[in-house]
Order: structure tokens, then sequence, then C-alpha cells
């Protein structure tokens, strides 16, 4: 993957817990991902692996392929 492509996948993740009304401590809590890597994710300091990327697509309830889009 490019770098574009993460970046629009750490904004994407922020915008859709935003739209579902999630806090991070929440999306933290249901997906069982710290609330600091959370943090990082949505900040472009860390770049989640697939199985957390995949997982936080599901608590979200939100189609991956979303996540590619801009």
């Amino acid at each position: 993957m490019t770098n574009s492509t993460i970046k629009l996948i750490q904004q994407n993740i922020k915008k859709y817990r935003n739209l579902k009304g999630f806090t991070q401590e929440k999306l933290s809590e249901i997906s069982g991902i710290s609330c600091d890597y959370l943090s990082e994710i949505e900040r472009g300091k860390k770049t989640p692996s697939l199985k957390r990327f995949l997982l936080i697509a599901e608590k979200l309830d939100i189609p991956p392929e979303k996540f590619f889009q801009p």
C-alpha cells in the first residue's frame, strides 16, 4: 500500500468513528484495541495491522472497502 492509501484509511477510521457517534474510548472498548493505539492510528503515528483494521471496520459496521474511498 502507498503512504497516501494508509493515510486515507487512518483518516477514514476517525471519520466513520465520529459518524457513528463513538468516542475513541467506546471504539477501544468494543474492539479490544487500546485507546492510546487507536489514537495513534487516527493521528497517523501507527498503521493498523490487517487484523486490527478489519476488526475496526467490523465494530464500526462499515464495509472495509469504504475505508479506501476519499
